[in-house]
């Protein structure tokens, strides 16, 4: 996967196509050893695929939703004769994928998190705030689409969205415009959108586009995500071998945080409170072997505008068993609601 990012370059910084993010950093981590078997569960334009495969005479298995991607790919499948296996499914099903190819375990899994560059170069597939194209937004090309959501979510339940997923102050404010916009007439282009928002959200010169957070928001939506990222952590867990890498590169803050909770509680011993005694808990299923997040260099920066907001984070399988499924909802923590009351 090369590129992906949750937000678009300006005109004067100049698009940054299929450039892979913190490719050194995930060779490094991800540590490609001859014979091994890897899952690139973000291919993309296939920039990780083709590094790691060319690191070490050993094989990925790569995924992706988008159809286009899969297309797109089969010129690499050739090139790397029997090395490289390319899915279409989404990569929360990672491990249904690795067991599908007989394998039972594998040595590394990366994943890089977000939009890709051929996506929101792409104005047709409606991921672009600055480019025209049908408000669509969805990575698999089926199910609803973003003008679904802008046509049928309630101003209560879009301000929601805009606040939680985007991240966006002004939430309250984009709704209401976007409801009043749409009783004139439906919404249904990218550009159409990205006029209404910037009327009400302001942004100094070099600054973010007014419309960055709410689209952001609405991608996230209409294609789960945040959800997704949570499943594949756990199929991740799953499906490595110990001694096996877990690779993750995001683009945002809810991304890093969902990665670095779920490490976190992963890697850790448990233990009683001061006020119960210990009591028996799974063993750690990872340690990490990136204290901390990993960023682009300066040079990395300057020379791709999509990596500045990116985060690596990296983790070793222990031999403990997976943990159980289901809990990853209560490790992102909880977003204020919009009608909390405001501190003074």
């Amino acid at each position: 996967m090369t590129g992906r990012g949750g937000s678009e370059t300006d005109a004067a910084g100049g698009p940054a196509r299929h450039l892979p993010v913190l490719l050194n950093e995930v060779l490094h981590y991800l540590a490609p050893q001859p014979g091994g078997i890897y899952v690139d569960g973000t291919f993309g334009a296939g920039g990780y695929t083709r590094a790691i495969l060319g690191a070490a005479p050993c094989r990925v298995i790569a995924i992706d939703r988008d159809p286009n991607a899969i297309r797109d790919g089969q010129a690499l499948v050739a090139e790397f004769d029997g090395r490289l296996t390319l899915v279409p499914e989404r990569f929360s099903a990672l491990d249904a994928v690795v067991e599908a190819q007989g394998e039972p375990f594998v040595d590394g899994v990366v994943l890089d998190i977000g939009v890709s560059s051929m996506q929101l170069d792409e104005g047709e597939r409606g991921f672009s705030f600055r480019r025209d194209g049908p408000l669509d937004m969805r990575m698999s090309q089926d199910g609803p689409s973003a003008a679904d959501l802008v046509a049928k979510l309630s101003e209560t339940e879009l301000a929601n969205l805009i606040y939680r997923f985007g991240e966006e102050r002004r939430s309250r404010a984009v709704a209401r415009a976007i409801v009043e916009a749409r009783a004139q007439e439906p919404i249904e282009r990218t550009l159409q959108l990205a006029d209404i928002v910037a009327k009400v959200v302001w942004a100094k010169p070099h600054e973010p586009h007014p419309a960055t957070r709410t689209f952001q928001a609405l991608r996230i939506a209409v294609n789960d995500e945040l959800g997704e990222l949570a499943r594949a952590l756990e199929a991740a867990e799953r499906v490595l071998k110990p001694g096996g890498r877990l690779v993750v590169v995001t683009f945002h803050s809810l991304e890093d945080r969902i990665v670095k909770n779920f490490l976190a509680n992963r890697a850790k011993v448990a233990a009683g409170s001061r006020h119960l005694p210990a009591v028996a808990g799974a063993a750690p299923s990872f340690t990490l072997v990136a204290r901390g997040a990993v960023e682009p260099g300066e040079e990395e920066r300057a020379a791709n505008p999509r990596a500045r907001s990116s985060k690596l984070r990296a983790a070793a399988r222990t031999a403990a068993p997976a943990h159980a499924g289901g809990d990853l909802g209560s490790l992102l923590p909880p977003l204020p609601a919009l009608d909390a009351p405001r501190r003074r």
